[in-house]
């Protein structure tokens, strides 16, 4: 008997063990299982499939199939997931990210480029930026210095350009989770300070680790507690975004998740009450409250209840609302502005 395990032989294995027990797109979890033991791509499997595998690798990948077998989400398995343009750490406790959830930050950040862009008539006009910090870093002004030291040096005029700062964008994050709303949205706009909470202490810690591997903890700040009464009282009426993927599940479709989502992901991050809309109501108040004239609020919601969300928006005084469809087209986001 063949004793060598090569990386074409546990694919196929793994493939086939998680096949009987039932596992959706099983060879998909074995390469993902099987790249992630080896440190490589999953095309990069490929191009060495007679490899044999270490002792250590292959009793890696025998807790992995089993913990897969038993339907532990891959995430959880290998302990990281990608979203948007950033890998992440993921953790038992803390929900997993979705792509509706990669829509909902396209959405948001397209309106609040909209936002900026309107003129002072618009829903979210210049208003927006007024009383924005526009801080000139240190590099910046010695720059400055430079450049007059060398013209009074030489005895010869020179201009001396300074471009203007672009003002700091404050967001809120609400219910982060793992903080991959908080994150993507500082490393994709360099002039955002992001302010993100959650009530559950592991994902607090899980989204401040999340900031801190991808260098962002001067510009995502993490706060543990109840939606705004973790934020600083400060930021009241000058944020610019505030954008939460909340609770939104109705109680009585919970139940009827797989059991991947069920049995592994907290209810805690999923329940959003009889109509899922709970604490979505909530987050209409301290959007009210914190966000600045013209500031754009943007939610990922339950499909059958984005018109009760669009209405109850509506009668709260938001203006410009609209709602948007997830990649599977149906209807998940709403978006708002103040």
């Amino acid at each position: 008997m063949n004793d060598i395990w090569t990386v074409k032989r546990i694919l196929d294995w793994i493939e086939g063990y998680l096949a009987e027990k039932g596992i959706e797109n099983p060879r998909l979890s074995a390469q993902w299982l099987v790249s992630d033991a080896l440190g490589c791509s999953r095309l990069e499997l490929y191009t060495d499939l007679e490899r044999p595998l270490t002792d250590v690798e292959r009793d890696v990948l025998r807790g992995y199939t089993k913990r897969r077998g038993e339907g532990e989400p891959l995430q959880y398995i290998t302990g990281k997931t990608d979203f948007r343009f950033v890998s992440l750490h993921i953790e038992p406790g803390v929900l997993i990210p979705r792509p509706e959830t990669e829509v909902l930050v396209s959405e948001a950040l397209t309106a609040l480029k909209e936002a900026l862009q309107e003129d002072d008539e618009a829903p979210a006009g210049g208003a927006l930026f007024e009383g924005a910090e526009s801080p000139a870093s240190e590099e910046s002004l010695d720059g400055v210095e430079g450049l007059a030291e060398n013209a009074l040096s030489e005895d010869a005029p020179v201009e001396v350009v300074v471009e203007p700062e672009i003002p700091e964008i404050r967001v809120v994050d609400l219910c982060t989770g793992s903080g991959n709303i908080a994150c993507s949205i500082a490393h994709e706009l360099p002039h955002a300070r992001v302010y993100a909470t959650d009530i559950s202490p592991t994902a607090c810690a899980l989204a401040a680790r999340n900031a801190e591997a991808l260098g962002l903890t001067e510009r995502v700040h993490v706060f543990e507690g109840d939606l705004e009464q973790a934020l600083p009282s400060e930021l009241k009426h000058k944020v610019h975004l505030l954008i939460s993927n909340p609770p939104y599940i109705p109680s009585a479709v919970l139940s009827s998740l797989d059991a991947e989502v069920t049995e592994f992901e907290p209810a805690l991050a999923l329940d959003g009450g009889a109509d899922g809309l709970d604490v979505f109501r909530r987050i209409l108040l301290v959007a009210d409250e914190y966000l600045c004239e013209g500031g754009v609020l943007a939610l990922e919601l339950f499909e059958e209840h984005l018109d009760s969300a669009a209405r109850l928006a509506q009668e709260s005084g938001f203006k410009g609302v609209r709602t948007a469809f997830d990649l599977a087209g149906k209807p998940r986001i709403l978006v708002a502005y103040k």
